[in-house]
Order: C-alpha cells, then sequence, then structure tokens
C-alpha cells in the first residue's frame, strides 16, 4: 500500500472553511427566526419550530468548529514527476492519482474570503473532470500551479 502524501494544505483553511459555513449557515439561522416570528404571530406549535432550533445549533457547531478542523487534518497533496496524489474525506477518504500525461490545465482560484487569508486553490483538469487542492499559501498555490504545468507538458512531449 501507498504511504500517504506528505504537504499538507495552509492552515488558514480552517479559518476559510469556518467563515464560508458561517455565512451559508447564518442564511438557515435568518430562516429559522423568521419561522419563529410566524410561529408567534399565528400561534403554531413551537414543538417544530424547537426541533428546528436544535438542528440548527448542532449544524452550527457540526459545519462551523468541528469539521473544518476534521477536514484540515485529512488533506494531503504530493506532486511526483509522472502523477499528482491528493487524499481527502472526513468519513470516506478518497485517495486520487491523476496522471501527468492526462492534465489538461492547472488554474489558481481565490474567492474574496480566500484573498482576506492569503491563500488559493489550485485546480487540475483533466478530460474526466477537475481536482482541486483548497487553501495553499498564494505563493505555493502559484509554485505548484507551475510545477504541474511544466510537469505535464513535459509528458506531452515524451508521448
Amino acid at each position: 500500500m501507498r504511504q500517504p502524501p506528505k504537504h499538507a494544505i495552509d492552515p488558514r483553511a480552517v479559518d476559510v472553511w469556518k467563515i464560508s459555513a458561517a455565512i451559508y449557515l447564518g442564511i438557515l439561522w435568518l430562516i429559522l427566526l423568521t419561522s419563529v416570528v410566524f410561529a408567534i404571530l399565528w400561534d403554531w406549535s413551537f414543538v417544530y419550530i424547537t426541533g428546528a432550533i436544535i438542528i440548527t445549533v448542532l449544524l452550527s457547531y457540526l459545519f462551523i468548529f468541528l469539521f473544518p478542523k476534521l477536514r484540515y487534518r485529512r488533506w494531503r497533496y504530493e506532486i511526483f514527476e509522472q502523477e499528482i496524489y491528493i487524499q481527502h474525506g472526513i468519513f470516506i477518504r478518497t485517495r486520487t492519482l491523476i496522471p501527468m500525461i492526462r492534465v489538461q490545465h492547472v488554474d489558481t482560484e481565490q474567492g474574496p474570503i480566500m484573498k482576506r487569508f492569503h491563500v488559493a486553490s489550485v485546480s487540475i483538469s483533466t478530460a474526466a473532470t477537475t481536482h482541486i487542492i483548497p487553501a495553499l499559501s498564494e505563493e505555493n498555490a502559484s509554485d505548484l500551479r507551475d510545477r504541474i504545468s511544466q510537469l505535464a507538458r513535459v509528458d506531452e512531449d515524451d508521448v
């Protein structure tokens, strides 16, 4: 069995994922608060609202505090001359080998939250799908993009 990849993503990924989850869950909290207001105005049963509050609190804890840390611990990658090895997953660990000869193009991506934390993702496209290595420092993401691009070009010349 192959050894796990050596390189971890940037620790700031945890903060990026927490903020992203907080934004999405903020929408859920707004819907919940609207439901509470309607329940008060129209004398609805609070049994469902209480259940929704418990579920929302649980989801908030899981997606803002627990899952980002677990996700960070599980994300690993390594670049070899002939392939890219990616491992990730909280409940189901996925190990992916991407042959350099299959790489069509490589991009770096950075949204507003990632820009605030000076991290970027590397997107590796093949004919079948796109693989993403999330939240690397801007410098590492740029270097990794260039290295993969160079290795993929060398493989194409060898064919």
